[in-house]
């Protein structure tokens, strides 16, 4: 996209196994496993290619987080699944991933007067004594941005890259609107 530079930097996702998971046997079986029932019900499974963390719940409900593509996000649950077979835990179906969350970094070329967005678009947060970047949330697409002085944004909310880009392109459009509004006063 034209004034724009967006990589993701990861995508969480969630699917169901469909069987139950014996969790105390997957962490005593892997040594890639954290698992501390007393604070938390799940067990995590690190995945060392792509690296990427897996939540694995007795319900046999994963959530899997820090790859960067869908390509990924299977392999990531192929690999689960292996694992998962080796303690006696046969996946019958193929598990539909739903995407939750993509979260990208990048940069526009555009310079952002901070205090003026803050105060010209809706659904802003800005407090530079507490943190040098402004929030900005869109309706339409649900996206979240995180915006800095010098162009550069990390964006998140979206489920798939089309809301991505259609978040991006609102995003400029809405700061273009705002910038040329404050030239055009200043003639």
């Amino acid at each position: 996209m034209k004034g724009s530079k967006l990589r993701v930097q990861n995508i969480v996702a969630t699917t169901s196994l469909g069987k139950q998971v014996s969790l105390t046997k997957l962490a005593r079986s892997q040594s890639n496993t954290e698992f501390n029932p007393e604070q938390f019900p799940g067990l995590v499974l690190r995945i060392a290619k792509p690296k990427s963390a897996v939540l694995v719940f007795s319900s046999g409900n994963l959530v899997c987080t820090g790859t960067k593509s869908i390509a990924q996000v299977k392999e990531v649950i192929k690999a689960v699944i292996k694992q998962l077979k080796r303690i006696g835990v046969h996946v019958t179906q193929k598990p539909k991933i739903e995407v939750q969350n993509i979260v990208a970094s990048g940069s526009i070329d555009i310079a952002l007067n901070l205090n003026v967005l803050a105060l010209q678009l809706k659904n802003t947060e800005y407090e530079p004594e507490q943190f040098p970047g402004l929030v900005y949330k869109l309706d339409s697409p649900n996206a979240t941005f995180l915006l800095f002085s010098n162009g550069k944004l990390v964006c998140t909310g979206t489920k798939n890259r089309q809301q991505l880009d259609f978040a991006m392109k609102q995003l400029i459009k809405n700061t273009k609107e705002v910038m040329s509004a404050i030239k055009k006063r200043k003639v």
